[in-house]
């Protein structure tokens, strides 16, 4: 497979026998800095940023004293469009005043920042994916896998090679992920309650538009297994979060088989594809536990499991309960570190609409058990099945979900609408905001003239994956 990057996973790494000498050749073509793939890799480490501390250089640079290293630190900040993170940079060095580099750098980026305009928060898209399809062969094969989980998976996913293509067709037509509470300016109150106003300083440069991004089920559902998905997430040597995968071969492989990992490494290389690092949003459930780690309480009891899960721990006699819990913890770290924050989808992956409050509490509950304690407390919760507690007018004070949800914790509310390139409500007590599911169901929607709602994003037609065999949607969904 080649989907336009190094293996498929932006130049994964296989276990076998040669692996040793595979590695003898990676040192020697980066230290020489023969071969794209290893060159570039060395270059994203360099260039690779946090949420707090911009590079890994400008760390360097502070501590050497190194008026190099601290501009291209800032200088990358910059790229980022946090402007005032790149000056405070500069302006914190010990010999700012004496150095006439240091000044000219504050100059430009203060330039830059004039030259910007602020975001019309009301008008930001967002879009999700679920998890990537890395042979598209193997998953919609209707003979070995059956019509309905074949033409699901390809109603619900795209493949590796449609979110490369569209990854580069967003950032070609000048859209920056952003935060969802960029959006907004929250104030604490001294009650504790929170308060919500539109953000009128979220500020890009004119020819840049802000987009809002999420993935759901991020969990790698025993459903999954048949279908050629990632095993898990791992953390790799150098603590970036990265996809077990094994191939149709049987070959297992460490790389950019999902969208977490292949997304950090496109916004390494193009830091001003982001807006302060975001990425975007994750949407956990729980009952199968989290990132292909089996950590939901049943695996440990053995109490109310289904025939999945049984089949699973049969299989696989030396499974430990606090390893994986372990194991999730530092994923969800090294996700966190790398820019993405995390979200409810509830524990159960359940609808929501037309439940009880006291329904939805149970549910809740089971996740902040199970999920909540992994990947550490959330205020976002994004809704199953595309539902919501409510239709489109506001969350009334005798809604008793959305008092339930409140009172959980819960500011910023999901659901699916990919009638409208946008749709939101900015509360002075909550945020709405609908999403678009780019999935094969609405490229081919798009593709056959069903829905504009991709025109302002990219080109249907032009990141579709030939691969795809006949569009056939599950029953009901087209």
């Amino acid at each position: 497979m080649n989907n336009g990057y190094i293996g498929n996973g932006y130049g994964g790494k296989k276990f076998n026998k040669s692996r040793i000498i595979i590695v003898f050749a990676v040192v020697i073509l980066a230290i020489t800095g023969v071969g794209f793939g290893f060159s570039y890799g060395i270059k994203k480490f360099k260039n690779s940023s946090s949420n707090s501390a911009g590079s890994v250089a400008a760390n360097n640079g502070v501590k050497n004293n190194d008026a190099k290293g601290v501009i291209e630190s800032a200088e990358y900040m910059a790229k980022g469009y946090d402007y005032d993170g790149a000056i405070a940079l500069i302006q914190s060095q010990a010999d700012y005043n004496s150095k006439q580099e240091y000044q000219e750098a504050v100059q430009k980026f203060q330039n830059e920042k004039a030259q910007c305009v602020p975001v019309d928060v009301t008008k930001v898209p967002h879009i999700f994916y679920h998890s990537l399809v890395n042979e598209p062969s193997r998953t919609f094969d209707v003979q070995k896998l059956g019509a309905a989980y074949a033409n699901g998976h390809q109603t619900w996913m795209v493949t590796t090679q449609e979110f490369d293509n569209i990854t580069k067709a967003l950032y070609d037509n000048g859209y920056v992920y952003v935060r969802l509470r960029d959006l907004v300016v929250e104030t604490k109150n001294a009650d504790g309650t929170v308060t919500f106003e539109k953000n009128t300083n979220l500020l890009l440069p004119r020819d840049k538009k802000a987009v809002v991004l999420s993935i759901d089920d991020l969990s790698y559902y025993h459903t999954y297994e048949k279908g050629g998905y990632p095993n898990r997430l791992i953390v790799d040597e150098n603590g970036k979060p990265k996809c077990e995968y094994t191939n149709s071969s049987g070959e297992t492989s460490i790389g950019d088989y999902d969208v977490v990992p292949r997304l950090n490494t496109f916004l390494e290389e193009h830091p001003d594809g982001a807006y302060k690092n975001a990425r975007g949003l994750i949407a956990m459930t729980g009952y199968n536990g989290v990132f292909g780690y089996r950590t939901d309480v049943a695996y440990k009891t053995g109490e109310r499991l289904g025939s999945d899960q049984k089949a699973w721990l049969a299989a696989h006699p030396d499974f430990n309960w606090d390893t994986d819990v372990a194991e999730a913890k530092r994923v969800a770290q090294a996700i966190k570190d790398s820019g993405w924050e995390f979200a409810s989808h509830t524990w159960g992956h359940i609808s929501v609409t037309g439940k009880s409050a006291e329904d939805l509490k149970i549910d809740d509950q089971k996740w902040k058990n199970t999920v909540e304690n992994i990947i550490g407390p959330v205020d976002t919760i994004i809704f199953a099945h595309g539902n919501d507690i409510s239709n489109h007018k506001d969350y009334s004070a005798d809604n008793q979900a959305f008092q339930y949800y409140k009172s959980s914790g819960y500011n910023y509310f999901c659901n699916v609408d990919a009638s409208n390139l946008y749709w939101n409500q900015f509360r002075s007590n909550y945020i709405r905001q609908a999403r678009i599911n780019l999935d094969g169901l609405t490229l081919n929607r798009a593709i056959s003239g069903k829905t504009k709602v991709l025109d302002n994003l990219f080109d249907a037609n032009a990141v579709y994956d030939s691969r795809r065999p006949a569009f056939a949607a599950v029953a009901g969904k087209e």
